[in-house]
């Protein structure tokens, strides 16, 4: 049987990995457009500060036993009717690969934003081992003394870090209320306090609009007249599906133009899966398809559709949103829904938040944490959680619990009931997790009614 994968990183090699496994005497091509399989894409900004400083690290493995890589190969068609994938190598030659059962995982590319000047000499995105480079270049040869971060999500949040532990006077711009707004704006408040002890100047509510370069520097202009220059730029303003191969071959496409797949991740093209960014995601809390471009789901996504692939018959159990990030001292973390993306869903949510220490207070090294609970008013099912405390405060750990008992549709006075660990130094008898739904359960308790009914989203 020959299976062909198209995109070498997270969800592309955890197929490949995955169907070998099952089915070893498969013959398994994966194409690749450059040279570096199961690279980290999350790893960039800590190989740009030099706390990784060799990039070979940040691609877990090279070679593969059992699995053909084709390195600096771009698909370029699909021939659906004679089952072959069309590539062509970085001299132009082509050449055709057959298929019975074919995966797609393209991944996702950076939003081009309007901003006049964008391609700027100077100015960079940052998604792929060959922008990191450029960076890097620029910064060894260049030697640049200030720079600017266009976009505070995820990767503008570490990359402004990144740059500062390089010795750069970093400005950081964003469109929100506050910076990372996949938290809420108060929490994202916490995360502009940082950057700005750190030396960060942020600049939120604020959309750039042009970049001009002159002889000594960049200048950046946004529409409400705020301008400021640097000497390098880098853009990082969110990622949209790469779906251009699927979409030419006629494969349908759902949320945000990502490739429409079931939980099989099956398109709906015969023997054709799809997997990780470039295709739709089913959230389990939402019980629909959404887009949610993350590394833990690409690689949960590509090893079902690799076993699928060689006959199995495993299913996507969704995705609840879970990440976490550190931005200098803190880590910020989420799971499920926050209130506003609870109530647009349908559902009926209260919110609390408790401020606990992460371990006993009497031992050294304590630190406040913030934890934030959302679940559904009058059932106490538990829909959500945001955390922000220090990096050493086990904060993923606490989110993952949360992410667990939302997995397994747990209401939130049962947390209390879980049998967590304990010794002083690194948490108490109630774990901060358990202390902040101790607080909702007391708040929910006063100020919802026992008459309230379940939403119509609860009771689905």
């Amino acid at each position: 049987m020959r299976l062909v994968i198209v995109g070498g990183s997270d969800a592309g090699i955890s197929a490949a990995l995955r169907a070998r496994e099952l089915a070893p005497g498969t013959d398994i091509s994966v194409v690749l457009a450059d040279e570096f399989p199961n690279y980290s894409i999350c790893g960039l900004p800590f190989f740009l500060s030099g706390e990784t400083p060799d990039s070979k690290q940040l691609a877990h493995r090279t070679e593969f036993d059992g699995i053909r890589l084709f390195k600096n190969h771009t698909a370029i068609n699909i021939d659906t009717k004679r089952r072959a994938v069309i590539v062509q190598d970085c001299e132009g030659q082509r050449k055709e690969l057959a298929y019975d059962q074919l995966i797609l995982g393209t991944g996702a590319e950076p939003i081009t934003p309007p901003i006049s000047g964008f391609r700027t000499p100077g100015v960079y995105p940052l998604h792929t081992m060959d922008h990191s480079f450029a960076v890097r270049r620029h910064l060894e040869e260049k030697n640049p003394r200030t720079a600017v971060v266009v976009g505070a999500g995820y990767i503008g949040v570490e990359m402004a870090d990144a740059l500062t532990v390089r010795g750069l006077e970093v400005t950081l711009i964003g469109k929100n209320k506050a910076v990372l707004p996949t938290v809420d704006t108060d929490l994202g408040v916490l995360v502009d306090e940082e950057c700005r002890r750190h030396g960060v100047k942020v600049v939120n509510e604020t959309e750039i609009r042009s970049i001009q370069a002159d002889d000594s520097s960049l200048r950046l202009a946004a529409s409400s007249g705020f301008e400021t220059r640097a000497d390098l730029v880098v853009v990082a303003v969110g990622v949209k599906p790469t779906t251009g191969l699927a979409t030419s071959a006629g494969i349908p496409t759902g949320n945000r133009g990502a490739i429409r797949v079931n939980r099989a991740m099956k398109t709906e093209l015969e023997s054709i899966y799809a997997a990780g960014d470039c295709a739709e995601t089913w959230h389990r809390l939402l019980n629909r398809y959404t887009y949610l471009p993350l590394g833990t789901t690409s690689h949960k996504q590509g090893r079902v559709a690799g076993e699928n692939a060689v006959g199995g018959k495993r299913e996507f159990q969704g995705s609840v949103g879970t990440q976490v990030v550190k931005v200098f001292d803190l880590a910020i973390a989420r799971t499920g829904l926050r209130e506003a993306e609870a109530r647009e869903a349908g559902f009926d949510p209260f919110t609390t938040e408790v401020t606990v220490w992460d371990h006993k207070a009497y031992y050294p090294g304590a630190h406040k944490m913030h934890v934030r609970v959302t679940g559904v008013r009058g059932t106490g099912r538990l829909l959500g959680a945001q955390i922000v405390g220090h990096w050493q405060s086990q904060v993923a750990k606490r989110v993952d619990i949360f992410a667990t008992a939302i997995y397994t549709g747990m209401k939130i006075d049962e947390i209390c009931d879980l049998d967590l660990s304990y010794t002083p130094p690194l948490s108490s008898p109630w774990d901060p997790v358990q202390s902040a739904a101790q607080g909702w359960n007391a708040e929910a308790r006063v100020t919802v009614p026992h008459s309230v009914q379940p939403s119509a989203a609860e009771r689905s």
